[in-house]
């Protein structure tokens, strides 16, 4: 999988291109979130527009990211995921823990409120 790095305004966004699978795409997107937390960003956006696919390994790390956001007092939204991709989510419970949005404009309105709720808890 490649991840380009973009940003607008004060929102970091990490456009995910190919399948999100266990053999280093995990890892290598949870250690890109972590040092992007520790140079001080705090909205990301994951666009997965590219993901066609993520196994269960994927899954964990995804929600591994999460988590690490919301300690950070992050804020992450995932932006136009696969209808495939979703449903694996949403089979998992994964859906109920994640901020899923069908685009970029929507995700970059939600960064705002996703922030200051993770600040919160």
């Amino acid at each position: 999988m490649e991840i380009t790095i973009d940003s607008r305004n004060d929102v970091t966004i990490l456009r995910l291109q190919g399948k999100f699978l266990a053999d280093g795409d995990g890892p290598q997107c949870r250690d890109k979130l972590k040092e992007l937390i520790q140079s001080g960003k705090r909205k990301f956006l994951f666009d997965f527009s590219g993901v066609p696919y993520i196994d269960s390994t994927g899954l964990g790390f995804l929600a591994g990211c999460r988590a690490a956001a919301q300690k950070a007092g992050a804020g992450l939204v995932l932006a136009s995921v696969d209808d495939r991709v979703r449903r694996v989510l949403d089979e998992v419970k994964l859906s109920d823990y994640l901020v899923i949005v069908e685009d970029e404009a929507r995700a970059m309105a939600r960064l705002g409120d996703v922030a200051a709720a993770a600040k919160s808890s």
